[in-house]
């Protein structure tokens, strides 16, 4: 049976954990706990040496990278729920939306979370404690950015990094204005890995995500939410709390 190792259903995890549920392939679920830093312990960098979830086991096959993750279950395990358009059109303008979600979407909303929320699991440990916790880390990238998250990222970043969330914003509202979903004329896994970023952000950028300045990103983020899978998956799979930064 498939393992599928990931946190709670949000950002990068939720894409293969909901494209699972959509799907209803059969899969045993393994949730890591970040407070504990459990994805950087050394059972779990044998199975992803980057130390990153999720990471799905196929066999003897280890596939890593949230988006490609979904579309080996698409290549690999089709099923009768299709989660790509049939033309290469559609599929093109999908892979579209999910390059961009990977590249840009995430990486702002990113940010402003590991600001708000991520930093204050390690603001309260001593310095040693703290970098023994980073030895363990195995990308230098992920390294600094724990180091940023505990002193606090610069204003100057973090007024860019909004900046580019309203862009985001807009952009998803703009398209959804005229279109059901995002690629092909039917549910795909450009939504799938958009709405991972994107559900939630009417409470976390009400500013941004709200009734009157994004009426269509709200009906796509409420239509989802409403499907029968994704209420299955936030049922079964439980998110981690983590408190805002003060």
């Amino acid at each position: 049976m498939l393992k599928l190792y990931s946190f709670g259903p949000a950002a990068n995890s939720m894409k293969p954990l909901l494209t699972l549920y959509e799907k209803g392939t059969p899969f045993e679920g393994h949730r890591l706990n970040p407070a504990i830093f459990e994805h950087h312990q050394d059972w779990f960098k044998a199975i992803n040496p980057r130390g990153q979830v999720p990471a799905l086991v196929d066999g003897d096959k280890v596939i890593t990278e949230s988006t490609v993750i979904c579309e080996y279950l698409e290549d690999e395990h089709p099923g009768e729920v299709k989660l790509r358009p049939a033309d290469s059109y559609g599929r093109a303008q999908m892979r579209i939306w999910t390059k961009w979600v990977d590249e840009y979407f995430c990486w702002c909303v990113s940010t402003i979370g590991w600001h708000r929320y991520v930093g204050n699991m390690v603001k309260g440990m001593s310095d040693e404690a703290f970098e023994e916790k980073v030895k363990a880390i195995p990308v230098f990238e992920q390294q600094v950015k724990w180091r940023r998250a505990r002193e606090g990222f610069p204003q100057d970043l973090l007024d860019e990094e909004m900046r580019k969330i309203s862009y985001s914003v807009t952009r998803l509202n703009d398209h959804l204005a005229d279109h059901e979903w995002l690629a092909g004329g039917m549910f795909t896994l450009a939504d799938i890995c958009n709405f991972a970023i994107a559900n939630g952000m009417n409470y976390s950028f009400p500013e941004l995500v709200n009734e009157a300045d994004a009426p269509h990103l709200v009906r796509w983020i409420a239509q989802i939410n409403a499907r029968p899978a994704v209420q299955k998956m936030f049922a079964e799979v439980p998110m981690e709390k983590l408190r805002p930064q003060d």
